[in-house]
């Protein structure tokens, strides 16, 4: 695929099969969507083909929200299976007609005949099922979609692309907006799915829990590797250290790379397409492994003193928005090096709490008191709000936070070239950059500053998987508090040692909670509720 100004890759040949859930995997701008929709026929290849069986069926997850605002839930999903809702349009106005005639009676006969080969009289059923399983109760069926709040749209629009059992499906950031239980429910869907799954998409716990193969876009190729995403990871970071040592013998080469393949095959006992993936794994030889041309920012938090002895205390904290309450008599009080998610099904009620905290919305009543030696940084959802001078250089923006002795461009160009900004990337107004560019901005300024309170509200939004790894590993090991939201679940699970969770019951204080417990409380509520009612 070539555009005017640059080729994304060239020479790719690959085939994929039923039975395998491929990740594709790249950097930002490395085209990952745009090889989804030439797999789909919405792009033309510069050069080459793509080819699929005649008699297969391809679905695809619709990227436009309001697309079918006008169509009820109900026919949105039905026309994920584009010809059998062609063929039940076509039937109902042949019905329709007042004067009927026999030529009529015959087409009528022919797309019956097609309808029940399609299974079309169980259609309805199967996509009120699927709804209901997805979280669209029946009652909102035959709803409008333009009615619907977005979270529900997507659930609804996820119901499309599945819908049928396609022969290939093309899922472009699946997870986006969805809560967790619904992508609990996806990521089970997928691991019992039959046919051929191809995704982008930048969660890597849903990547590792239903991938089989990752489809790596780098150096100019796209490439099949078997295997989850952390596999992926793992061993091409293997693959480097292999390479960088180049004096070591073969023998013992091979004996590390076996030793890492015996590790993860023990693992893949995790998955429902275990044992055709582990001996895939177990058939990988040194050729087979690559490392990979993508770089890391560096990311490490310091703080310039420690927390005293108190973080901060909510005491009877209300909001309301939009002349609805969304928080209600908030009482919590977060401690000195905890590391808290704040979860909520509403990403709006989360994002609400979480800027009651940073002190940036006031709330209704109650109050937020924090302790006299905290230093708070903050990264909201918003990030345009962050840029007071959106026509500043990222050099110029960035050193009105540096301290005096680093405020020189030699230091400052050397600390964004470890942010991968390099040359004159640095000299970038702000308001051409990416979402990514300007999330790695943010944390930079955080870096300088010194913050001993990290505040921050969904910060893996716009970042690439290297670049949330990273801001991973940094706030694992950084060594003052973390208040967050996310939607990642591996970024939740490895940090977050503290839940506060908003819901049905107001704001719940989940002390000494790790994420992975706080699952299973919900796993087991869920099973009592659908016990007792």
């Amino acid at each position: 695929m070539t555009f005017t100004d640059r080729t994304l890759y060239t020479d790719v040949n690959l085939k994929f099969t039923p039975g395998n859930c491929y990740g594709i995997i790249g950097a930002n701008g490395a085209g990952k969507s745009t090889f989804l929709k030439i797999l789909e026929g919405k792009l033309a290849p510069s050069t080459g083909t793509v080819t699929l069986d005649a008699h297969e069926r391809m679905s695809s997850l619709q990227q436009d929200h309001f697309a079918f605002d006008d169509q009820t839930v109900m026919n949105t999903v039905l026309q994920g299976h584009k010809r059998l809702f062609a063929v039940m349009q076509a039937k109902d106005a042949l019905y329709a007609k007042a004067d009927f005639s026999e030529e009529d009676g015959l087409k009528a006969a022919d797309l019956e005949g097609e309808f029940a080969e399609m299974d079309g009289w169980n259609a309805e059923s199967d996509a009120s099922q699927l709804l209901q399983q997805l979280g669209i109760p029946e009652a909102q069926h035959q709803a409008l979609m333009g009615d619907l709040p977005e979270s529900d749209k997507v659930k609804v629009l996820l119901g499309q692309a599945l819908f049928g059992q396609p022969d290939v499906l093309l899922l472009d950031e699946p997870t986006n907006g969805l809560d967790t239980q619904t992508i609990s429910w996806l990521e089970d869907f997928l691991a019992d799915y039959q046919n051929t799954v191809l995704i982008v998409s930048h969660d890597r716990h849903f990547l590792n829990a239903v991938c089989t193969m990752m489809c790596d876009v780098d150096y100019g190729k796209i490439e099949l590797y078997v295997g989850n995403y952390d596999f992926w990871r793992q061993s091409s970071e293997l693959a480097q250290q292999l390479k960088s040592n180049a004096n070591a013998k073969k023998e013992e080469q091979i004996k590390q790379l076996q030793e890492f393949v015996a590790r993860f095959s023990a693992n893949a006992s995790k998955s429902k397409q275990a044992t055709a993936r582990k001996k895939q794994l177990d058939k990988i030889t040194l050729d087979d492994i690559k490392p990979s041309s993508r770089k890391y920012p560096y990311v490490k938090f310091t703080q310039q003193r420690e927390i005293g002895n108190d973080l901060v205390q909510a005491r009877g904290v209300a909001l309301t928005v939009d002349g609805m309450p969304a928080i209600s008599n908030a009482n919590f009080i977060l401690h000195p090096g905890e590391k808290t998610a704040i979860i909520s099904r509403s990403d709006v009620t989360a994002t609400q709490l979480l800027q009651v905290l940073a002190e940036t919305v006031p709330p209704d009543a109650g109050e937020v008191a924090w302790g006299v030696t905290t230093v708070r940084g903050y990264m909201p959802k918003d990030l345009n709000s962050v840029f007071e001078d959106d026509s500043l250089s990222i050099l110029d923006w960035l050193r009105q936070y540096a301290p005096k002795n680093q405020q020189d461009n030699t230091f400052l160009r050397g600390f964004l070239g470890r942010m991968l900004f390099s040359g004159d990337d640095v000299l970038k107004p702000i308001s051409v950059l990416s979402g990514g560019e300007k999330v790695r901005s943010i944390l930079s300024k955080l870096m300088l500053t010194q913050p001993n309170v990290l505040v921050m509200d969904d910060p893996t939004n716009h970042l690439d998987l290297e670049s949330i790894q990273a801001l991973n590993d940094a706030l694992v090991a950084f060594p003052g508090s973390v208040i967050f939201t996310s939607h990642d679940r591996e970024f939740i699970e490895t940090i977050a040692d503290h839940i506060i969770e908003v819901g049905p019951q107001g704001v719940v204080d989940r002390a000494d909670t790790t994420y992975g417990e706080f699952l299973e409380h919900e796993v087991v509520q869920e099973q009592v509720q659908n016990i007792y009612g």
